[in-house]
């Protein structure tokens, strides 16, 4: 076992994969024990909810055991194919947040934290939740885009052949994204903690109701 995984971690991606293709347990837990840290963080930058992100990074690894012929070297890295198989199921499960309606509870949260005593600790944390709740307030597209170039490392080129878009859009996506969080984080009226969306945004969606 000490031999085989001594073998293992000195393999190239391509080799990983080769050898997860023939069943080989060692090589598929020494690529899991390689990527999952990033995956699970680019699942959760995505979803915003710790443990969806930790069902959406088992299924990545389940389906790269089940399907590893599915990856082509010859057209994509690795850790690129990895996050294309996250990006999909991460959309697929935002879906399903808007047909269930799901919303979390902000406001239970912020009671929770002002029950700290420290008051550096409260103003690190409610500044870390701002940033949550601005990054849930961005369109899918624009949420992906961030989270890939800026939290994950990919180049544009990358990121963009991961959302399956062209560069252009995703670089759109990019400058929207950048400017709306601005535009959040410099007035923190934007947000309505009741909700966790922005007055204009709450605006916008009872002005769209009333059309209807």
């Amino acid at each position: 076992m000490a031999e085989r995984l001594a073998i293992v971690i000195k393999m190239t991606d391509e080799e990983l994969m080769k050898a997860v293709h023939d069943g080989d347990h060692t090589a598929y837990k020494t690529l899991v024990n390689s990527h999952i840290k990033s995956v699970s963080r680019c699942a959760y930058r995505i979803l915003r909810n710790r443990n969806d992100a930790a069902d959406i990074c088992q299924e990545t690894f389940l389906r790269v055991w089940l399907h590893p012929e599915k990856w082509e070297p010859k057209k994509s890295k690795l850790a690129t194919w990895l996050y294309k198989i996250t990006y999909n199921l991460c959309v697929d499960q935002l879906r399903k947040y808007r047909k269930n309606r799901y919303v979390s509870d902000p406001q239970k949260e912020f009671e929770e934290i002002l029950q700290s005593t420290d008051a550096e600790e409260i103003h690190s944390t409610i500044k870390h939740r701002r940033l949550n709740f601005a990054l849930m307030m961005l369109p899918e597209d624009q949420r992906s885009a961030l989270t890939l170039c800026h939290y994950s490392g990919f180049s544009n080129k990358e990121a963009a052949e991961i959302m399956s878009i062209s560069v252009r859009a995703l670089e759109s996506s990019l400058a929207r994204a950048r400017r709306s969080l601005k535009k959040v984080l410099s007035d923190p009226s934007e947000i309505n903690f009741d909700r966790g969306y922005s007055s204009n945004y709450l605006e916008k969606t009872n002005t769209e109701k009333s059309l209807l």
